[in-house]
């Protein structure tokens, strides 16, 4: 695989780390913003043109593919920054674009694609684990529409969104890969209960209820029990997101703790000259490499479009992203001492970040499984 970038893709880096410097102040990343400056950030990504940088230029975006989608994720993990970028461009975007007819997509795409509307994938339920075919949630049809019930849980961005993306069962079995569909309900809809909840990483996420929420038959998305191919596809180019996000997570988790080395003292010589200490880093950054390569491969597979390759890429790159960042914050904690468990501390941020990261989307036992049924 040919891991150097273009030009254009080189340009685009720098242009979101300079985006990522004015709006994520380094004294304030990992906090949580203002509903206003979260708008704000919002409007920016989108003028900048991230939030379409995947859809097609007839719906406002930049139809740019997955390794451009990978170099902004990166930074913004480096910046611990949001917006949205994974959970409505990346997942829920996906999935709309994958499974939306192209008046849904005129609909819908241009106001994701501007910042003005919101998006979730409403997709596990409880007691799945990370089973994302296993689906409780029911659709039938009602009044030339549907009729929705169910519940779905840490919906990412669940409780700030306008529409939800939710996968509902309309045949087969409750654990069937066949008889999926996804539906586009509003967040303020009859019968939509919203609960939310903070994250370990300073975010929020909702568990949903549906309760006979009338749908048009437009809200239905493709076709009927017909969405899982789609769906893997979509929690794939996410999944792969997160990957590279972890990655410049790691990246400034790295820098901080070599910072902190490099002055600090103890016996009246820094931190940086005892040996231990330095072959500490040093695996550090060994892993990060290791994650570079394996973001970047799972990237171009999402862009090769090889369904096979693709699962087994994603996963591989997951299982190391889940591994490597909880080893990689946690020895920055210890390299830190007290200090670093504290909110004050930026590196007490990059931490949780990254043990969420790990957990989303499958943790590392959950994509190995996946990745050993692939081969």
């Amino acid at each position: 695989m040919d891991f150097s970038f273009n030009d254009d893709q080189l340009a685009l880096r720098e242009a979101v780390q300079r985006f990522c410097a004015g709006e994520y102040p380094a004294e304030q990343r990992g906090n949580r913003p203002s509903p206003a400056q979260a708008q704000h950030i919002r409007a920016a990504m989108a003028e900048l043109g991230l939030l379409g940088l995947p859809f097609s230029a007839d719906v406002g975006g930049s139809e740019q593919g997955a390794v451009e989608v990978m170099l902004v994720a990166q930074e913004l993990g480096r910046a611990l920054g949001d917006g949205g970028f994974v959970a409505s461009t990346v997942m829920a975007g996906q999935v709309l674009t994958r499974l939306g007819s192209a008046a849904q997509q005129q609909q819908w795409l241009p106001g994701l694609a501007s910042g003005q509307q919101q998006m979730a994938l409403a997709l596990y339920e409880a007691g799945a684990r990370y089973d994302w075919q296993y689906a409780q949630t029911r659709a039938v049809p009602a009044d030339a529409g549907w009729m929705l019930d169910g519940r779905k849980t840490l919906v990412l961005q669940g409780d700030s969104t306008d529409m939800l993306l939710v996968v509902a069962r309309t045949a087969a079995g409750v654990a069937d890969r066949a008889g999926l569909s996804v539906f586009a309900v509003d967040a303020t809809a009859p019968g939509v209960t919203v609960q939310g909840f903070d994250t370990l990483d300073n975010r929020r996420a909702a568990h949903v209820t549906f309760k006979e929420v009338h749908l048009g038959a437009d809200r239905l998305l493709g076709q009927s029990g017909e969405a899982a191919e789609a769906l893997e596809a979509a929690l794939d180019a996410a999944t792969a997101a997160l990957c590279a996000e972890a990655v410049g997570a790691v990246e400034a988790l790295l820098a901080h703790t070599a910072e902190h080395l490099r002055t600090r003292k103890q016996f009246g010589v820094s931190l940086a000259k005892f040996q231990v200490l330095q072959h500490r880093v040093a695996d550090m950054a060994i892993a990060l490499e290791q994650l570079k390569s394996m973001a970047c491969a799972a990237a171009m597979a999402v862009q090769a479009g090889d369904p096979v390759q693709r699962r087994r890429l994603v996963s591989a790159a997951k299982v190391l992203a889940s591994q490597k960042g909880r080893e990689i914050g946690l020895a920055a904690i210890q390299l830190h001492g007290a200090m670093g468990m504290t909110d004050e501390c930026r590196v007490s941020h990059y931490a949780k970040r990254l043990m969420v990261m790990g957990q989303s989307l499958g943790d590392a036992a959950w994509h190995l499984q996946r990745l050993t049924a692939a081969r």
